[in-house]
């Protein structure tokens, strides 16, 4: 039986919140010190292999969005594809941004 996009969809995401179900509970160990701490924000948004982060990657998918309602949105008028320019923006600049100076803090040491 061949899967409709959305149910293929469905399924990433599924899996998906299950690999950040498992990063919350690995966050919530009595044991993470804060190096460990740092070294796992790092990780979301600055993972070397593949390049990119959980971050970046969010963002890319936000963007790969916005450019298909650029092409699809009635009127091309921007209604839907600007706030997820926007939004793409907002993940790496502003969240990304903060996991880097929250992961410095806890341990500056660990930067390159």
């Amino acid at each position: 039986m061949t899967r409709t996009r959305i149910e293929r969809v469905r399924a990433a995401v599924g899996i998906a919140s299950l690999a950040l179900q498992q990063i919350e509970d690995d966050l919530s160990a009595d044991d993470v010190d804060q190096e460990e701490l740092a070294a796992i924000l790092r990780e979301l948004i600055e993972d070397t292999d593949p390049p990119g982060g959980f971050i970046p990657f969010l963002a890319q998918l936000v963007t790969a969005a916005a450019r298909r309602a650029e092409r699809v949105e009635p009127d091309r008028d921007g209604d839907a594809s600007c706030p997820l320019h926007e939004a793409a923006a907002l993940i790496t600049d502003n969240a990304g941004q903060r996991l880097i100076w929250a992961a410095r803090a806890l341990h500056p040491q660990g930067d390159s």
